[in-house]
C-alpha cells in the first residue's frame, strides 16, 4: 500500500495549525485535488473528541472520485485521524499531530492508502503523491491567510 510521511516547523501556535486542518470544510478552497467537501454529520464524543463524517471529492482531469471518511478531532492531543468508511479505496488512513515547539508547531502528516481499482490506482496514484508533496505548503499558505503572517 502506498504511504507518505512529512514532518514540518511552521511559525505558528499548535492549536491554530490544528484549528486550520480540522476546518475540512474549507479545503475545496485551497487543497490540490480537492473539488468538493460536504459534511455529512457531526457528533462529539464522551471524551470531548469531535467525529465528522464527511465526503471529499478528489479530481484531476477528467477523473472524478467521491469518498467517505471519518475525521476524528482529538483538540486535548492536537491529533487528527481520518479513517476510510466508502468510496474508491480499500483501505486509507491519514493522521496529523501538531506537537509544541519553541518557535512555533511541528506537523507531522502521515497517510496510507490504496485504490480498489487498479488502473484508477495507475492514474490517480502519482498525483496523489504530487499533491501530498505539495500539502503542507498549502496548509502553511492557508494559515498565512487566516492568520497574518507569523512574527
Amino acid at each position: 500500500m502506498p504511504t507518505f510521511q512529512s514532518s514540518r516547523s511552521v511559525r505558528f501556535v499548535p492549536d491554530q495549525m490544528f484549528d486550520l486542518v480540522a476546518d475540512i470544510e474549507h479545503y475545496p478552497e485551497f487543497l490540490p485535488l480537492c473539488e468538493g467537501l460536504k459534511i455529512r454529520r457531526r457528533s462529539m464524543l464522551e471524551d470531548g473528541r469531535e467525529v465528522l463524517l464527511a465526503d471529499m471529492t478528489v479530481g484531476y482531469k477528467a477523473i472524478r472520485e467521491t469518498f467517505t471518511s471519518r475525521v476524528t478531532l482529538d483538540k486535548a492531543n492536537n491529533k487528527i485521524l481520518v479513517e476510510y468508511v466508502d468510496g474508491p479505496f480499500s483501505h486509507l488512513e491519514n493522521r496529523w499531530v501538531f506537537l509544541n515547539e519553541e518557535a512555533g508547531t511541528k506537523v507531522e502528516f502521515f497517510i496510507d492508502y490504496a485504490f480498489k481499482n487498479r488502473m484508477l490506482g495507475m492514474l490517480m496514484g502519482a498525483m496523489f503523491e504530487a499533491a501530498f508533496k505539495r500539502f503542507s505548503d498549502a496548509f502553511v499558505e492557508r494559515a498565512v491567510v487566516v492568520y497574518g503572517k507569523p512574527n
